[in-house]
């Protein structure tokens, strides 16, 4: 089984939100770090889908 990848949001109050899901860790990876790039107040992150 392909293991798939979770780029998550938390926001300024705590909550957590998916963004997208990936098929390689890079893209998901790549995704996040743009997210994170564009200077907003929240946590991005990449996590193994279960």
């Amino acid at each position: 089984m392909t293991r798939r990848w979770i780029v998550w949001r938390q926001d300024d109050n705590g909550n957590r939100y998916v963004v997208a899901r990936k098929e390689s860790r890079a893209e998901a990876d790549e995704l996040a770090a743009t997210l994170e790039a564009r200077g907003h107040k929240q946590l991005y992150w990449v996590a193994a889908e279960d």
